[in-house]
C-alpha cells in the first residue's frame, strides 16, 4: 500500500514542479538565456523565481535533515536518507562547469527539458536525447579516465 502512496505522491509533486516551471517561465529557453546574458539584455525575473524556491526549499531541507538525524520517517513512511557532506572535488567542478555551459547554450536544464518534452517541443526532445546519451556514456568514459 505504501508503494502505491509513494507513486501517487511522486506524481503530484512532479505535476506541481512542472506547473511551477511553466508558471515561472523557467521552461522557456529564451527567458533562461536572457537571464544568463549578463552582458546583453539581461532579464532578472528568474532571480526572483530562484530566490523564492530557495526560500521555500531551505526550511524544508532543514526539517528533512533534522528528521533524518532523529531517524523519523518521511510523511510517506519511508526513512529519509540525505547524502553526506563532502568537499569540492575536481569531478564536482568539471561536472558543474559542463552543466553550466549546457544550461547557458541550450537555456534548458533537466527539469524544464522534461516539461518541454511533455509539451512536444523539439528543444525538449533534443535535450533529453543528449542527456540520455551523456548518462549512457558516463560509466564507460569514467572507467577509461580512472585508468
Amino acid at each position: 500500500m505504501m508503494k502505491k502512496y509513494q507513486s501517487l505522491q511522486a506524481l503530484l509533486i512532479g505535476l506541481l514542479f512542472g506547473g511551477g516551471l511553466l508558471l515561472s517561465g523557467m521552461s522557456d529557453p529564451q527567458k533562461v538565456i536572457g537571464f544568463l546574458d549578463l552582458a546583453g539584455a539581461w532579464n532578472p525575473a528568474l532571480a526572483l523565481v530562484m530566490a523564492g524556491a530557495i526560500g521555500v526549499g531551505m526550511p524544508l531541507f532543514r526539517l528533512a535533515e533534522a528528521r533524518s538525524r532523529q531517524h523519523v520517517p518521511s510523511w510517506s513512511g519511508a526513512l529519509i536518507h540525505l547524502p553526506g557532506k563532502s568537499g569540492i572535488t575536481p569531478r564536482l567542478v568539471i561536472g558543474s562547469v559542463l552543466f553550466g555551459i549546457g544550461w547557458a547554450l541550450a537555456g534548458v536544464c533537466p527539469g524544464p527539458a522534461l516539461v518541454l518534452l511533455g509539451r512536444l517541443r523539439w528543444e525538449g526532445l533534443v535535450f533529453v536525447l543528449a542527456m540520455v546519451a551523456g548518462m549512457l556514456l558516463y560509466a564507460p568514459l569514467d572507467r577509461v579516465l580512472r585508468r
